[in-house]
């Protein structure tokens, strides 16, 4: 997509997380959301929007590649599955930065959208942008993610012929299918991504698999 229509859909996009708190909630499931990615570069055309939405889930529910529990109807809302848009999940408790998720830049929070931020990407402006609030720098732990991961998949497995569990996996577009095909990617992202250093601990091979 063209930048400027990129940009575009980043201030709906951050309009939309804001309507999601008129969900009646004791507290907001939808903690914040970041972009990084090229249209922080200001390339043009854009090839996908990149933008991650953290959660208020526990780590070991946010499973990386994985569509966590309750998420199905924020994909909805937000139109996250219309095109044009990649995205990711973070739980509030783990750095939203990790080996795929670089410089994330915040546009929407509980405190509402940024306007700072969007209008900064609309003008252009990004010396502003690289100035604007972000997470702490520090990026979630590989070994620990393959972890969650590896549990995540084994959970999956575990389940995936039980007929309440598909039962409650299936809907929106959505079948059993698609969590254990999830579940497999992400923990064989970070697997690749844990064999090339040579201090990683492989939890496949502790005998537990």
């Amino acid at each position: 997509m063209r930048y400027r229509r990129a940009v575009e859909r980043l201030r709906q996009l951050a309009q939309d997380c804001e309507r999601t708190r008129r969900v009646p909630a004791q507290e907001p499931f939808l903690r914040a959301a970041h972009v990084f990615g090229d249209v922080l570069a200001g390339a043009d055309p854009v090839d996908r929007l990149e933008v991650v939405f953290v959660l208020n889930l526990p780590p070991e529910e946010v499973s990386w590649g994985a569509q966590p529990p309750g998420t199905a109807w924020l994909v909805d809302f937000l139109r996250l599955d219309q095109g044009g848009v990649d995205y990711w999940w973070r739980s509030r408790h783990d750095p939203v930065a990790n080996h795929r998720i670089h410089d994330p830049v915040r546009f929407w929070s509980l405190d509402g959208p940024d306007g700072a931020v969007l209008d900064a990407l609309a003008e252009r402006r990004f010396d502003l942008v690289r100035e604007a609030p972000r997470p702490e720098e520090e990026r979630a732990d590989v070994e620990g993610e393959l972890r969650t991961a590896l549990e995540h998949l084994r959970a999956v497995r575990d389940s995936y012929w039980d007929r309440q569990w598909r039962r409650k996996h299936r809907g929106l577009a959505r079948h059993p299918e698609h969590h254990l095909w999830e579940a497999v990617q992400g923990y064989l992202d970070l697997l690749d991504l844990s064999s090339d250093r040579p201090e990683a601990v492989h939890p496949e091979r502790d005998g537990n698999a």
